[in-house]
């Protein structure tokens, strides 16, 4: 037997490695002992290294295996034909001759038939497909629809009751009174001071127009005119309530409605070139009924896009888009 070798390393499997590469065996051909199975330490100060105990365990090879066995065969089959006694002669058994069967006789062959000659195939012409008569059928000449100007899409605002247009000038002077009245307690609670506030009844269309001045009209405007529009539809209340006939009201201040109609009408071509140039539709900021209606007016006449009004109240918007062809 071999003496044992001493082999450290950081860990046990490091130290067991490190024995087998010296030694040339695998580790089941080694006999171990672990000495101390080593410490890292805290952080690695104080760490300990392993220490092992290997030598080689005294295996026959394979070899040296196979060649026993071999030389034990040989052994023995000298040792058998020693003691055997002499063999008596092989006498080869004869097997029965199989019985005769009747022989069966054989159909009678039949003669066989001349070949007949070879005749090339047909070539196969393609079928031409019968010709019908042609019955000339009268046509029927439809008229020609006429294409007609698509009208402007306006957006009307929903009314329970008629619109009918107020003659008498008593009811017409009262109903201007309500509106300005109405307008001054709401003034009043705003805390806006004076307001001067003059109203009109238009006779053409039906519609009370009422116009105020004062020092700061901007919060009675709002964003983007919201608050206006707000205090319209209050005041449209107002007026309105137990009437038969539906008056429509129009509220406006330092000429905000004309300002925002040319605003809205250079919108809606600069929307408009832009569409012709990327070919892609324009989805419009949400808007009331009133600025809808015009950016369909200002692009009815355009060649190449067209508006649509999608969404619900109060989120419809205006859609500009190429027309299709």
């Amino acid at each position: 037997m071999e003496e044992f070798i001493q082999f450290s390393a950081k860990t046990k499997n490091e130290a067991i490695t490190k024995a087998c590469i010296e030694l040339g065996v695998s580790s089941d051909q080694l006999e171990i002992e672990v000495v101390s199975e080593g410490s890292s330490g805290f952080f690695g100060i104080g760490s300990k290294p392993a220490i092992i105990k290997a030598r080689k365990i005294n295996t026959v090879s394979e070899e040296d295996e196979i060649q026993e066995i071999v030389d034990t065969v040989k052994v023995d089959a000298i040792k058998e034909e020693q003691n055997r006694k002499p063999a008596k002669p092989f006498v080869k058994a004869e097997k029965p001759a199989p019985k005769s069967e009747p022989v069966k006789e054989k159909a009678p062959v039949k003669e066989a038939k001349e070949p007949k000659p070879f005749k090339e195939p047909k070539e196969k012409q393609p079928r031409q497909p019968k010709e019908k008569p042609f019955k000339e059928r009268p046509v029927k000449e439809k008229p020609a629809k006429e294409k007609m100007p698509k009208e402007p899409r306006e957006e009307k605002p929903k009314q329970s009751k008629p619109v009918e247009i107020i003659t008498d000038p008593a009811e017409i002077k009262e109903v201007e009174e309500r509106a300005i009245v109405f307008l001054r307690d709401v003034f009043a609670s705003m805390n806006l001071g004076e307001v001067e506030i003059t109203s009109k009844y238009n006779t053409n269309d039906g519609c009370l127009e009422v116009a105020f001045e004062g020092e700061d009209m901007g919060i009675l405007i709002g964003k983007r005119g919201q608050t206006l529009d707000s205090l319209q539809y209050l005041t449209s209340l107002v007026v309105n309530k137990g009437k038969a006939n539906y008056i429509r009201v129009k509220l406006d201040t330092e000429d905000y409605r004309r300002r925002r109609k040319e605003t809205l009408e250079n919108l809606a071509r600069g929307i408009a070139y832009k569409v012709k140039k990327t070919r892609k539709p324009v989805v419009l900021e949400p808007m009331n009924p009133y600025e809808r209606r015009i950016i369909h007016s200002a692009l009815q006449g355009n060649k190449y896009v067209e508006t649509v009004s999608e969404g619900e109240e109060p989120y419809r918007h205006v859609v500009v888009k190429l027309k299709r062809w």
